[in-house]
C-alpha cells in the first residue's frame, strides 16, 4: 500500500474537529479557498499559513 503524504492543514483540522467553513470564518476567507488548500489544489501564502497557525 502506498503511503501518500498527508496535508498538514487537513490533519490539524481533523484533530481539532474544525471544518473548512469554520476555518474560513476564523480567517475571514472563502470556504472554497480553504478546500483548495486541503486538497492541494493550491497552496496558501506564507501569510495565510501564519494565520492558520494562529487560529
Amino acid at each position: 500500500m502506498e503511503n501518500k503524504p498527508q496535508n498538514r492543514i487537513m490533519v490539524l483540522m481533523a484533530e481539532r474537529m474544525v471544518t473548512n467553513k469554520d476555518l474560513a470564518m476564523m480567517m475571514d476567507t472563502d470556504a472554497a479557498t480553504v478546500s483548495m488548500w486541503v486538497t492541494n489544489a493550491s497552496q496558501p501564502t506564507l501569510e495565510n499559513l501564519i494565520e492558520v497557525a494562529a487560529v
